[in-house]
């Protein structure tokens, strides 16, 4: 099982929402590149970055720092966040983003997601963010009728071949993931899973591990509750 560290980018800062409210952010570092490098000082060789301002309101006002994250540190890096045209999705795998996450036009924009994942395969992922089994867009506002389980049926038919998916009532509150979720998924043949949202103890890292290919870590890892080199070592 792989290990994402994640930093969330708003202003070119370095800073964590609590189950994805923007006005209750931590503002954890003044400089992204410095707390990357810092991630693969402690051994990581991958790296999930979120641009919180793209998934808001479209801008690219981390294009910058994205780009020097990626230049200066040698990482698999993928990025989510406002990826809302085929345009966008270019201009990441030009400057070196190992996978791009598509999320709300994933849901509302089926037509262009399948001509996405046959147009560049394993580089476009999928971040499923669910509330009580339900698909959630638009920043975890809006609640669809989709369920969570049969849509990653769904991208798994179409050729997707990774999701991220995030239980919202778990991100950010260090109350530990939803294993019981992910074991669900697991069912799904030919789907690699990445667990993200509220994963908080070591015991965990053991769990997932055989469950998903991937961990995302945040809050748990910023605010020491959960040791970075240790889950890396805990997931091989």
């Amino acid at each position: 099982m792989k290990i994402f560290p994640a930093v969330d980018l708003r202003d070119g800062k370095a800073v964590r929402l609590f189950q994805g409210d923007y006005d209750r952010m931590t503002v954890y570092g003044e400089d992204p590149v410095e707390i990357a490098r810092s991630f693969k000082d402690k051994g990581a060789e991958n790296l999930h970055l979120v641009d919180l301002d793209g998934a808001k309101d479209g801008r690219l006002v981390n294009f910058d720092t994205i780009k020097a994250i990626v230049e200066q540190v040698d990482m698999f890096v993928e990025v989510g966040g406002g990826i809302r045209d085929e345009r966008r999705i270019r201009q990441y795998l030009e400057l070196g983003i190992g996978r791009v996450i598509l999320g709300t036009v994933a849901v509302k924009e089926p037509d262009f997601l399948e001509e996405m994942v046959k147009k560049y395969g394993e580089k476009i992922a999928v971040g499923v963010d669910a509330r009580d089994g339900y698909v959630a867009v638009n920043g975890w506002k809006e609640l669809t009728e989709k369920k969570s389980l049969e849509f990653c049926r769904y991208l798994r038919d179409i050729g997707v071949k990774t999701v991220i998916y995030t239980d919202i009532s778990r991100d950010g509150g260090l109350q530990g993931t939803n294993i019981e979720v992910y074991r669900e998924l697991q069912k799904i043949d030919g789907l690699d899973i990445v667990a993200s949202g509220g994963i908080s103890f070591e015991n965990e890292i053991a769990l997932l591990k055989d469950v998903v290919s991937a961990a995302i870590l945040g809050k748990a890892m910023y605010s020491g509750m959960l040791k970075l080199e240790r889950a890396i070592e805990l997931a091989r």
